[in-house]
């Protein structure tokens, strides 16, 4: 911020601004805070299962939450395990920091981890 009197320069706010809106959903939200907590990868079939919604469904919000870098995927043979990117996560701002004027983190580059690719 410049001289914490003025708004978050424009890159930084359209970087939080695309994360916001990655989880402006309430599904998205399950699954990030699912895999936040298991602290493994799962499998697509996993999620479902704990999340309680169809398979696409839950495969296009993966590809929401890996577009931000929220999720990684790791593929092993033919198979997809989708594991959170805590070093994105653990930088993500609340709301009321941001509205607040509060420092904010700043946005890591966030590259997947060895083995893990986008999808």
């Amino acid at each position: 911020m410049d001289d914490d009197k003025g708004p978050l320069d424009r890159p930084t706010a359209a970087t939080y601004a695309s994360w916001f809106k990655a989880l402006a959903d309430a599904t998205r939200v399950q699954i990030v805070s699912l895999l936040a907590r298991r602290g493994a990868p799962m499998s697509v079939g996993e999620i479902v299962e704990a999340v309680d919604v169809g398979q696409s469904t839950v495969s296009a919000h993966l590809k929401t939450l890996s577009e931000v870098r929220f999720v990684l995927v790791e593929r092993v043979g033919t198979s997809a395990f989708y594991r959170i990117n805590t070093a994105c996560v653990e930088c993500f701002p609340s709301a009321a920091d941001l509205v607040m004027g509060r420092p904010a983190p700043t946005p890591p580059t966030c590259t997947p981890a060895s083995g893990a690719t986008d999808e």
